[in-house]
């Protein structure tokens, strides 16, 4: 068989069955060089002066001064060898040094577009979740609500606000990348350039051919992504001290990473944050659908995370016959909308170069991810006449992508189990397929990350809110885009509207009217989703700010039972407060009964208007009849007029998570070689790809490798020049976290040479 034959057959197989350790013997990673120079924050107790730092410092030879921070952490950060850093952190006054960590925009996909303009507006999303009906109620003195005298500071790319629809909102802002007062998006940069900040500040406040979610709120910009859209730990930390010092009333972060973690400086910073009376709201990430996703500074305690769900959209599913019954398409960004209703043949197209688009006049082509970009396989499938294409996964599950410009035919991409389903039934031939449009509403987005917080146990995302196909603004246009940095400023906008219905209310009383007045909502097959996938549901805007009762916090966490405790019971305490006119009764039902689940809850009680009351409840658990460790549901507190959903969560033992799991490795898509990805839902204290002979087990070397890697999923490309030869290698990916090890083995094939030929980019 050819070479090239393989990279179809066989880019990755997974062998979970038994390995025996004996046989695929390796060496120590390699040791990490003490001189290497790094960035980090320094945590401290109380909060320090420069003068004080430097002399400080003055004991560390090669270790510098970057930037003070005066109110989003008490700490600095500082640039020196790892030797260096290591003995910083051991000096009395330091809590502990954290290497700078690199935060993304939260996007599912990022699309270079064309310029071009659109009348249409959000109006789809804003009546599903009750803005419009929002924006004819009236304030206090009158005004109606429309965000008018809230701030909202934007901490993202920056914004461009020259735009139409933004000039009336923009009130000035910070440039933390170039160090000066000017937040435009980066432009001049080709690929580089940015519109992530525009598009979000778009949907929190555009005020023109748009309008927004608050369109007359004022939009503070804190540039603190630059080109590419990525920045570091310092420049966010810094863009949030800035922040609290300029006082904005909402603070939206639709950026993060892939580390589940509660303590990482810009969680802890945007807990300082809302002490100091701001409501941050951040989105959740975009590395779902599975447990524990959850990134920073999604993470934080008392920020708003918010996941993505859909609004009502016209979903096309594919019937073809033998395959695995409906399957569903996921238009990639900047994909034509997908308008095909009848039935259409179906042929497989390889990895989509020209060579491969064969007899395709007229018909919708499958392709398989890799090799080429989006835009090069759906290009190629254009110039033969194509209708359509589906890119089907090169790594296990879909995925949500983007191609970098426009296209008039629809682009979808499927799994890669329906993928092959459907290249097996084609064998080489055509196939008739039915293709149907599928209304669906508030289904949570597969990219959506989901929780809980580790060691925390924390539900997390708080909230969901619509973040898929999102219309909004970029420098010079309009566009649409999806992704819970899209779901986020949903969530910023309510709140602006909530501060000026209720300027007296605290951002834990704001964030308690949006989860309180939450809609539950269901999967394809009508069942809930878990309290760790949707917090307490879809935002309601206007019964969020017309709810007669606060119930504080929004949900609760039970925290960590042990099997070895004497008194299986932990208690929880909430603050009930009727916000209403009139007095209100109070009642909490009584829960579905679980085995293994004893209840202690408060006897009813009645609140004048005004009054606040704690209250204290307690869960008492039988351990050995749980069967799932990880358990989760909603307590209901009726105030007389509305049900309030207050979801919980509880985790027996440490959840047995494995230290490693979900590795994928595949042709990368820009073909300049190859992509990995694997999760750590704990994080490591090692991580290693080691390769070994397939025939003799012997080690050949280390493919990748680091040391103390934080939770969540790691995505690395590997570019050509840094891989060994073509060939097929036994691979052993494991992970070791406080003395437990686990691995997964699988075979890994190379092949360079296929890359050598393929047209590049200039």
């Amino acid at each position: 068989m050819p070479k090239r034959s393989y990279l179809l057959l066989f880019p990755v197989l997974l062998l979970l069955a038994a390995f025996q350790p004996q046989k695929l013997q390796h060496p120590p990673i390699p040791r990490e060089d003490p001189h290497t120079e790094k960035i980090a924050i320094v945590l401290t107790e109380q909060p320090v002066e420069e003068q004080h730092v430097k002399k400080e410092l003055e004991k560390f030879k090669n270790t510098k001064l970057r930037h003070v921070f005066t109110q989003a952490i008490n700490g600095y950060s500082v640039q020196g060898p790892a030797s260096e850093l290591k003995q910083l952190e051991e000096t009395q006054a330091v809590l502990f040094v954290s290497e700078v960590h690199t935060y993304k925009v939260e996007n599912a996909g990022h699309l270079q577009p064309k310029r071009y303009q659109s009348s249409s507006s959000f109006i789809d999303n804003f009546e599903l979740i009750g803005t419009e009906a929002v924006h004819g109620l009236l304030d206090e003195k009158g005004n109606h609500l429309t965000g008018k005298g809230i701030t909202v500071g934007v901490i993202d790319t920056g914004i461009d606000y020259e735009h139409q629809d933004l000039r009336r909102s923009y009130a000035g802002g910070h440039d933390l990348v170039d160090g000066d007062n000017d937040p435009m998006e980066t432009n001049g940069f080709g690929f580089k350039n940015t519109l992530h900040g525009t598009h979000v500040a778009g949907v929190i406040a555009a005020n023109g051919r748009m309008r927004g979610m608050a369109p007359e709120a004022k939009i503070v910009a804190y540039r603190a992504l630059g080109p590419g859209g990525s920045g570091t730990t310092e420049q966010v930390l810094a863009a949030i001290d800035e922040a609290i010092n300029d006082q904005v009333d909402i603070l939206n972060l639709s950026l993060g990473n892939d580390v589940n973690g509660p303590d990482l400086p810009i969680s802890l910073a945007i807990n300082k944050a809302v002490d100091s009376g701001i409501v941050a709201v951040t989105s959740s990430g975009n590395s779902g659908p599975n447990r524990w996703t959850v990134g920073s500074p999604g993470t934080a305690s008392k920020a708003i995370s918010v996941g993505a769900s859909t609004p009502p959209m016209q979903i096309p599913y594919i019937d073809s016959p033998g395959t695995m019954g409906k399957i569903r398409l996921e238009l990639l960004q900047g994909s034509d909308n997908w308008r095909i209703t009848q039935s259409e043949h179906l042929v497989f197209a390889g990895l989509g170069r020209k060579s491969d688009m064969t007899d395709v006049q007229g018909k919708l082509v499958l392709v398989e991810r890799g090799t080429l970009t989006f835009t090069e396989k759906a290009k190629n499938a254009l110039e033969a006449g194509a209708i359509g294409v589906m890119i089907y996964n090169n790594t296990n599950g879909t995925f949500f992508g983007n191609l970098e410009e426009t296209m008039p035919i629809p682009v979808a991409a499927i799994s890669k189990e329906a993928g092959l389903a459907l290249k097996q039934q084609l064998k080489n031939k055509s196939m008739l397929i039915r293709i149907h449009l599928i209304e669906e509403t508030d289904i949570l987005a597969d990219f959506s990350s989901r929780g809980p917080v580790t060691s925390t146990w924390e539900i997390k995302p708080d909230i969901v809110a619509p973040g898929v196909a999102i219309n909004s603004t970029i420098p010079g246009g309009y566009l649409s885009l999806q992704g819970t940095s899209m779901a986020a400023p949903h969530i910023a906008g309510a709140a602006a509207l909530i501060k000026q219905a209720h300027p007296d209310w605290t951002p834990a009383e704001i964030k308690a009217a949006i989860m309180n007045t939450a809609k539950d909502i269901k999967d394809h097959s009508e069942k809930s989703y878990r309290t760790f996938e949707q917090g307490a549901g879809r935002i309601q805007t206007e019964a969020a700010i017309e709810t007669d009762s606060l119930v504080i916090p929004g949900s609760l966490q039970f925290g960590q039972f042990q099997l070895s405790d004497n008194l299986h019971r932990h208690s929880a305490k909430l603050t009930v407060k009727n916000t209403g006119s009139s007095r209100n009764s109070y009642a909490f039902s009584i829960p579905k009964m679980q085995k293994g689940i004893e209840w202690e809850l408060p006897l009813s009680f009645s609140l004048k208007p005004g009054e606040s009351k704690e209250v204290e409840l307690a869960m008492k658990v039988t351990p050995e009849l749980l069967d799932d460790k990880v358990k989760d549901g909603t307590l209901v507190l009726d105030d007389g007029t509305h049900p309030i959903r207050i979801p919980y969560l509880y985790v027996l033992e440490e959840p047995d998570y494995p230290r490693v799991m979900g590795f994928g490795f595949a042709p990368a898509d820009t073909g300049n070689g190859y992509r990995y990805e694997v999760y750590l839902p704990g994080g490591a204290d090692e991580f290693g790809i080691a390769l070994f002979d397939p025939d003799h087990f012997r080690f050949l070397g280390f493919l990748d490798w680091g040391r103390e890697l934080k939770k969540g999923m790691v995505t690395k490309e590997l570019p050509l020049e840094k891989l060994p030869e073509d060939g097929v290698y036994l691979a052993k990916v494991y992970a070791k976290k406080a003395g437990r090890e686990n691995m997964i083995e699988t075979m890994l094939y190379i092949d360079k040479a296929s890359f050598e030929n393929r047209p590049r980019k200039r």
